[in-house]
């Protein structure tokens, strides 16, 4: 990564994770209590957090995951600061478990995008390094009208540059 995107990363970052605070202190502050879909889940996260790991809610299709990362991040930071009571398990608590998770997906996202625009780099040079070939290597080519050289090297590429 170079420096420059270092620091668009970090400022796109910074100003996403800001965002999301912001909104989330404003929600939390107007809705204290399970909202929506909450009322199913909230209870559910709140049963995991206290080792109730075999109760289960019929309303609820989708897979225990989150609870249990819920639980698995809760839990320490509990320790770790000493919080106790209603705070540890609360729904402020879980949505910000959420916002965690948001943050993480971000920098998934920024991975998968880099990835991506390397793999498009790299599969450009080499196309250009091809195209170069073309009229380098094989001077045969430019005899050939200018569609059929174009259709040559781009299936060159597509066989050497994958």
């Amino acid at each position: 990564m170079e420096r420059g995107e270092a620091y668009g990363f970090s400022a796109a970052m910074s100003g996403a994770f800001l965002l999301s605070c912001l909104l989330f202190a404003a929600i939390n502050r107007h809705q204290r209590g399970p909202y929506m879909d909450e009322v199913f889940h909230v209870p559910q996260a709140q049963a995991y957090c206290h080792g109730r790991f075999l109760q289960w809610d019929p309303m609820i299709t989708t897979l225990p995951g989150l609870y249990l990362a819920s639980v698995g991040v809760v839990k320490p930071a509990a320790w770790l600061f000493g919080w106790t009571g209603s705070v540890v398990c609360s729904a402020a608590m879980l949505r910000f478990i959420n916002l965690l998770f948001s943050a993480g997906n971000f920098y998934l996202l920024y991975l998968l995008l880099f990835k991506i625009h390397q793999k498009n780099k790299s599969h450009h040079q080499c196309f250009e390094k091809l195209s170069h070939s073309r009229r380098t290597h094989l001077p045969g080519l430019s005899s050939l009208p200018q569609k059929p050289q174009k259709q040559l090297v781009a299936f060159k590429s597509y066989c050497f540059c994958r």
